[in-house]
């Protein structure tokens, strides 16, 4: 049964090829800002459902994939950065922590809807200033929660995880697998 991924991220176009060439993509049209959770966990979750029904809506007859991924640090929500200065600050405050990725998935079909978390622990060593400066210069960190993102230029300051590696690019591939099998659609 052919997917519908409710999503313009390049990234998770490609995850989704690792399990299957039979989808297509169509573009969620939400307002992240509207939205409201508990947690940053959960609210991965309430983005994905808004995601997935806003393209379930449109195309009823199909199986839609909505995904969204938060960087949290201490409780606190690292989105997409708005600028230089934010994208700065967000890997000043990452540099030698400790965080997680939480992504939020929700497969509506006909009949029928999955949803599930998932989280990733990654660990940051110092990045010294200066790579911050020079990075947050370039387009890199502009389209990522958190400003950075794992398979890039992160990857030489990152010398740990613990969970998914591809959830921490902003698809839970296994899982997502898991969840698609056991519904029957693929």
């Amino acid at each position: 049964m052919p997917l519908l991924l409710a999503s313009q991220s390049p990234r998770r176009r490609a995850l989704l090829s690792m399990l299957t060439e039979d989808f297509t993509v169509r573009a969620a049209d939400i307002k992240e800002s509207g939205y409201h959770a508990a947690s940053p966990k959960e609210l991965t979750l309430v983005l994905a459902k808004a995601k997935a029904e806003g393209v379930f809506r449109e195309c009823p007859g199909e199986t839609v994939i909505g995904c969204d991924t938060i960087v949290e640090l201490e409780g606190r929500v690292l989105g997409k950065p708005a600028d230089e200065a934010d994208a700065i600050d967000m890997l000043s405050r990452l540099s030698g922590h400790r965080h997680q990725v939480h992504t939020g998935v929700s497969i509506l079909y006909p009949g029928g809807c999955e949803q599930f978390t998932e989280t990733t622990t990654v660990f940051f060593s110092t990045i010294p200033k200066n790579e911050i400066l020079s990075v947050c210069k370039t387009p890199e960190p502009y389209d990522k929660a958190g400003a950075y993102g794992i398979q890039g230029w992160a990857a030489r300051f990152v010398p740990r995880i613990e969970g998914c590696y591809y959830n921490a690019m902003g698809l839970p591939v296994s899982a997502l697998y898991r969840a698609l099998s056991c519904a029957g659609l693929l």
